[in-house]
């Protein structure tokens, strides 16, 4: 049951602004920290509606801020206010558009190939959508609405948590959507615990003294080392990892040598491994420096390992979750359960490691594709869905109705 009657207006009238944003962003793509132009037009449409907005924030962050109810809600002798906050992330990726829309990317190697301008233009709609209603409705307490910089793979949320988030800007807990395309649009999903993988990268490299190939009994053979050890690699989630567990390794890159008749002196390898628990996080690298090593005895070669777990996993906690859930349904969302986490990785992991929330998957899928388009995120022809627009305006503000009503925490 939605607690915004009628949806507190069908936000029908704030589309078209949105849908002419979200296609200026997409049409001016910014890359991790390069945010300036984004970030400058989210606060200026943050400050027309009279919030209060911090910048640079992490770098490129802003955040505005919102405060509900009368000046006296929060008595020393009454129930604590409460506050929340709602993230969208707002890079681009490093990635030549392909696709042929009067709106695509005007930046040669940028494309909001992942749909961050939708998410910004969103959470926008909402900002606005709450400014205009939250009298209303009654609402009590503090929104913060939460524009990060650098989701893909620069861990901005990491920095905007390092430079003080949480402190200048307090929240009992935090939400954010992402669009997903294999969902169907009208559609969403979420699950408690754990719904998007941890991120680690790998690279190894293997070394030899290098020398002629017609003479492979003068060197340690580094690329045939570096062979081997990419059998090795793929055998440790099967043979290692409890077949109860979910975790992928990948190897996505071996590179080394320029020439027929030369045996390199150095071969790189380079890949991903992806997991949803610590432990299993844990023996996976162990496992993989233990290879890495053997197979330096057996080859005579030197093996250097570089592991870096640059995001952990996104886990929702089961309160927020069921939050989320409720706030699609009232936002007129098929909602339901995950049947699965997702082998993505996502930085709003950081955020949920330090406050209770919750992640949702929202449904853009589209019908009647053309032959050969695709919006598959980081797919070269994607677009977001501005049809998804109004669904997550709403799915926000039906959020904060509810996380701004929960009974405080003690």
């Amino acid at each position: 049951m939605s607690l915004l009657p009628n949806h507190a207006s069908p936000v029908g009238d704030l589309l078209p602004d949105l849908v002419a944003l979200r296609r200026d962003l997409h049409a001016h793509p910014e890359l991790a920290y390069e945010e300036r132009r984004t970030a400058g037009i989210v606060a200026q449409a943050l400050r027309l509606l009279g919030l209060e907005v911090s910048e640079g924030v992490g770098g490129t962050g802003v955040v505005g801020t919102l405060r509900c109810g009368e000046p006296g809600a929060a008595r020393a002798d009454g129930p604590r206010v409460r506050s929340v906050g709602l993230r969208a992330d707002m890079d681009a990726l490093p990635l030549v558009e392909l696709g042929q829309r009067p709106h695509a990317s005007q930046h040669a190697g940028k494309h909001h190939g992942c749909g961050h301008d939708g998410h910004t233009a969103m959470l926008i709609g909402a900002a606005r959508q709450l400014v205009r209603t939250h009298r209303s409705l009654g609402l009590t307490g503090t929104v913060h609405f939460i524009f990060q910089p650098a989701e893909e793979g620069q861990a901005g949320a990491a920095r905007m948590i390092d430079e003080g988030l949480f402190e200048r800007f307090p929240c009992d807990s935090v939400y954010a959507l992402h669009n997903w395309p294999d969902l169907p649009l009208g559609h969403a999903q979420t699950r408690p615990g754990p719904i998007m993988a941890a991120a680690d990268r790998f690279d190894i490299t293997v070394r030899g003294k290098g020398g002629h190939a017609a003479q492979p009994h003068h060197t340690p053979d580094a690329l045939l080392a570096a062979s081997q050890l990419v059998v090795q690699l793929n055998t440790i989630v099967s043979r290692r990892i409890d077949p109860n567990e979910s975790a992928v390794l990948s190897v996505t890159r071996i590179e080394g040598g320029h020439s027929h008749n030369v045996l390199p002196a150095e071969v790189s390898i380079t890949g991903t491994v992806r997991s949803f628990d610590a432990d299993t996080q844990d023996r996976i690298e162990a496992a993989l420096r233990d290879a890495a090593q053997g197979m330096a005895l057996a080859s005579g070669t030197v093996v250097e390992v570089d592991y870096r777990r640059y995001y952990p996993a996104t886990v929702n906690t089961a309160a927020e979750a069921a939050v989320a859930l409720e706030a699609a349904q009232a936002a007129g969302l098929l909602a339901g359960m995950a049947p699965r986490a997702a082998f993505t990785s996502e930085d709003f992991a950081f955020m949920l490691q330090r406050r209770p929330g919750a992640y949702l998957w929202l449904g853009q899928g589209r019908e009647g594709l053309a032959a050969g388009d695709s919006f598959a995120l980081h797919h070269p022809c994607y677009d977001f869905n501005d049809d998804a627009l109004p669904l997550g305006v709403r799915w926000f503000c039906e959020v904060v109705a509810r996380a701004l009503a929960h009974e405080a925490r003690p």
